[in-house]
């Protein structure tokens, strides 16, 4: 979005008739959805093989791959995801001293949220609560308390 030559070349690809004028993201997502759709064929073709026989040992041998190609692609998925997750946090949060990396290849996001912190005050017989919100961000190697900026 940042780069106006960029969205310009863009918008002329995705307008060319060449292109059925499907977006850059169909074509990004194109092949997975062959992938899963070769899984579904193998399936079928499986059923059909006889037991035992040469075909069904080529078969089950391409399905075995084409389950770990998808696997792999689903753990792929799920790692950028959690990267561009990490991004999108390292932009929101300010830390006071640049101590803490938040971006690392083996941190994920785990879980995160907002909680209200009740701060108890007592001064002589009388007692206040006072309330302010807190985010927690749990990632597979530490835990994140943050407050919004005031």
């Amino acid at each position: 979005n940042g780069n106006a030559g960029f969205q310009q070349v863009l918008e002329r690809l995705e307008s060319d008739p060449v292109c059925q004028r499907l977006s850059l993201k169909s074509f990004l997502i194109l092949p997975f959805q062959r992938i899963t759709r070769l899984k579904l064929l193998l399936q079928n073709i499986l059923k059909r093989t006889r037991l035992g026989s040469e075909e069904e040992v080529q078969a089950t041998q391409a399905y075995d791959a084409l389950e770990k190609l998808i696997k792999d692609c689903n753990e792929n998925v799920q790692r950028m995801k959690s990267t561009e997750e990490l991004i999108y946090l390292s932009q929101k949060i300010e830390f006071e001293c640049k101590i803490f990396p938040l971006i690392s290849q083996s941190r994920r996001l785990v879980k995160c949220g907002e909680l209200t912190a009740l701060d108890f005050n007592t001064t002589g017989s009388r007692s206040k609560v006072t309330t302010r919100p807190i985010y927690l961000h749990l990632f597979n190697d530490c835990l994140l308390l943050s407050r919004p900026k005031e």
